[in-house]
């Protein structure tokens, strides 16, 4: 990749929202995001992922995974650079409130600690973003609160972390019927 700027920027206008509305999980390995070798279409590809995902061949990919959001949720990309070692990485870091406790969720809570999902991202202002591309994200803390007075939080705090050499990747979509079309129109799992 060059080191050489491309583009500069001017002052954008103050219409843009903070905050995250939904999360999308999908299990790690469903797909493989590197370029499919020349001719072979039966590979799993992702194309357009500079920056931007345009497209994604997701033939295993049957169901995804929706947490609705509101309130104490939030998502970051920390660039980590170093001179001195010529290495920079991106640390994406999501921490969701999921309120209320319940066996079902209390099972996937116990999951999600184990394993490394790919998740997507919707911001309020409908845009999706793809974190752990290559390698996953990785549940680094989390707890399950009862609280101590009536108004306190009961539910379950999760902190994800995605180490990887980009930021997050912006989804080529602005609507969850349009996520849903880019992945390849899988079943969305809300309960």
């Amino acid at each position: 990749m060059p080191c050489t700027i491309s583009n500069g920027r001017t002052e954008q206008c103050k219409d843009s929202i903070s905050g995250i509305q939904a999360v999308y999980l999908l299990n790690y390995g469903i797909y493989d995001p590197d370029p499919a070798p020349s001719g072979d279409v039966t590979y799993d590809v992702t194309v357009g992922f500079e920056d931007q995902i345009t497209g994604i061949a997701l033939p295993a990919l049957s169901s995804i995974y929706k947490y609705e959001l509101k309130g104490n949720n939030g998502f970051n990309t920390t660039m980590n650079t170093s001179r001195e070692n010529g290495t920079t990485f991106f640390t994406q870091t999501l921490t969701i409130e999921l309120k209320r406790q319940d066996p079902v969720f209390h099972k996937q809570f116990k999951i999600l600690a184990y394993g490394r999902p790919h998740i997507i991202v919707r911001t309020n202002g409908n845009q999706f973003f793809l974190a752990g591309l290559y390698r996953g994200c990785d549940a680094t803390a989390g707890s399950v609160e009862s609280g101590i007075a009536y108004g306190d939080f009961n539910g379950y705090k999760i902190t994800f972390e995605a180490m990887e050499e980009k930021p997050a990747n912006f989804l080529d979509c602005n609507t969850e019927a349009d996520l849903l079309t880019l992945l390849g129109s899988p079943t969305l799992v809300t309960t």
